[in-house]
């Protein structure tokens, strides 16, 4: 069919379209992007303007990762100066007149400060650039630009489609469930929900292509390691207002709004029923696995709502020994060691909370069976929660969870490592980016006023050198607060759901009905 078409001899290459924007300083009232007028040195689309672009290699490790190579190389900019704002969903169009085939995957980054311009240094493939208006890079065709200049730009930048009224709604929704590092991935899911609700309201005239506009972003740019629950809890209410819009095609705009923002109730997602089978397939396994035990030793770390209410449940049947790392920075282990007080103390048994510094797997997961002998135990599980269950059952959960699973396995054959999630949290991306958080999270404890004057100095000292680094040539400092990361999935033992015990054979057929499903409501997007 392709040599029928004449297409056999086309080109087919999958590029990356970054989008620079100007920083959000309060003197920037409207934002700019900046366009790059390609070069007469350059193979395709000479003299045209265009994002920063190029093609992903195969060294690339992701699209993100082409994205910040180009920028790079094209640019001399770094994460020093931008930061990485949405995603856009990628697309494919064929352009004769070069006979090429190219799937684009745009993003858009932003600068840090309006000094990071003075940075941008063009080569050899532009011999100019500038600050566009973006809506007038979206609306107007007669600027000159690439093909499919604007198709790209409005999948990074909402803003124009959605209107006044409904992209602050968006932007703040996406700002929210970015920066809550305290709800878990149940209640960023009811955030994104009320979100969408709430920008469906604010749209001038209801539609559909917006509304799942909306959606994607909630669901790829808010935040992305704990994006399965969110893209699961905004799948189901599209799945079920796109069959209601197919079967009902003849009412009137008014009864459609009411049918879609019904769908859309802001409403908490309902999450007892869940926990309450989590618990139950959990007993199950406690019964099948450790046999006539009455008491249970367990170590864990952070502050996973389901562990908290798993662990709250089973404490009237069963002894829990508890240890816990503190996780740091911001210490959720500590938090779920408060939490777990009252209904330890209400169950009727005597129950061991032991909390342990991050650095400290080792001690937690052994146990001295007699004080002041030398006879040690292990720990029967370690148990854990997911904000994410990958294809292939790796999970991602909250930094410490690899090292405290691989020296439990080390130590012990016989410890297990036990996974608490509901099928929500299944993804089918099979990866994400490091999720970088606020440094200062970090750096407020080196300067805190109990530490020494030698640590409060070197703290100042390395803070100096990240924010100068003219003055220290070539040393580059970086303080890196990275929240969540992998554990593979040969390291667990059992996934315990709200649907039972699920095996990685589960899950993966769980990522092919998720598959079908996104297609059917993103696929045309």
């Amino acid at each position: 069919m392709a040599a029928a078409h004449g297409t056999d001899h086309w080109k087919r290459r999958s590029v990356v379209s970054s989008f620079i924007f100007t920083s959000n300083e309060p003197d920037n009232d409207r934002p700019k992007v900046a366009l790059f007028k390609r070069s007469d040195k350059v193979s395709t689309y000479r003299h045209h303007l265009a994002p920063i672009s190029g093609s992903i290699e195969s060294t690339d490790p992701s699209p993100v990762a082409a994205a910040w190579r180009e920028i790079s190389e094209e640019t001399t900019l770094t994460p020093s100066n931008l930061t990485l704002l949405r995603r856009g969903k990628s697309y494919t169009f064929r352009d004769p007149s070069v006979k090429r085939e190219w799937t684009i995957h745009p993003f858009m980054f932003r600068l840090l400060s309006s000094q990071d311009e003075q940075s941008i240094k063009i080569d050899w493939e532009h011999q100019s650039w500038g600050w566009y208006d973006p809506d007038q890079v979206i609306t107007d065709p007669s600027l000159n630009g690439v093909p499919k200049l604007a198709e790209s730009l409005r999948r990074v930048y909402f803003e124009t489609d959605l209107g006044p009224q409904a992209s602050p709604i968006l932007t703040g929704g996406l700002a929210k469930l970015a920066n809550d590092h305290e709800s878990g991935a149940r209640e960023l899911a009811a955030i994104a929900v009320k979100t969408l609700h709430d920008v469906t309201a604010s749209l001038e005239i209801l539609d559909w292509n917006l509304i799942r506009l909306a959606a994607w972003h909630l669901s790829k740019n808010g935040r992305p390691s704990m994006g399965a629950a969110i893209t699961s809890a905004l799948l189901t209410r599209l799945s079920g207002i796109k069959a209601k819009l197919d079967v009902d095609r003849t009412s009137s705009m008014e009864d459609l709004e009411t049918t879609v923002l019904s769908s859309l109730s802001p409403q908490s997602l309902s999450t007892a029923q869940a926990l309450s089978d989590i618990t139950s397939s959990f007993v199950s396994y406690l019964h099948s696995s450790f046999p006539g035990r009455s008491s249970i030793s367990i170590l864990t770390l952070s502050s996973s709502s389901t562990i908290l209410a798993v662990l709250s449940s089973i404490a009237s049947h069963y002894t829990i020994d508890l240890r816990i790392l503190e996780s740091r920075p911001l210490f959720e282990g500590v938090s779920l060691s408060s939490s777990l007080l009252a209904p330890f103390a209400s169950s009727g048994r005597t129950h061991k909370i032991t909390l342990y510094p991050d650095t400290s797997p080792s001690f937690a997961s052994l146990s001295r069976s007699n004080p002041g002998k030398s006879e040690t135990k292990p720990v029967d599980m370690v148990l854990i929660g997911t904000d994410r269950l990958s294809p292939s059952g790796a999970v991602l959960n909250k930094t410490g969870s690899l090292p405290a699973v691989l020296t439990a396995k080390y130590l012990s054959s016989m410890t297990k490592t036990v996974v608490l999630s509901d099928t929500a949290k299944i993804s089918q991306s099979k990866d994400s980016d490091e999720e970088q958080n606020d440094p200062s999270q970090i750096i407020r404890a080196w300067r805190a006023s109990f530490n020494t004057e030698r640590v409060r100095n070197a703290a100042d000292d390395l803070l100096h050198a990240q924010t100068n680094k003219s003055s220290h040539g070539k040393v580059e400092v970086e303080v890196k607060n990275i929240f969540f990361e992998w554990v593979p999935g040969d390291l667990i033992d059992a996934y315990i759901t709200e649907k039972g015990r699920w095996t990685v054979t589960d899950i993966a057929q769980r990522v092919e009905d998720l598959v079908k499903e996104e297609d059917d409501v993103f696929g045309d997007l």
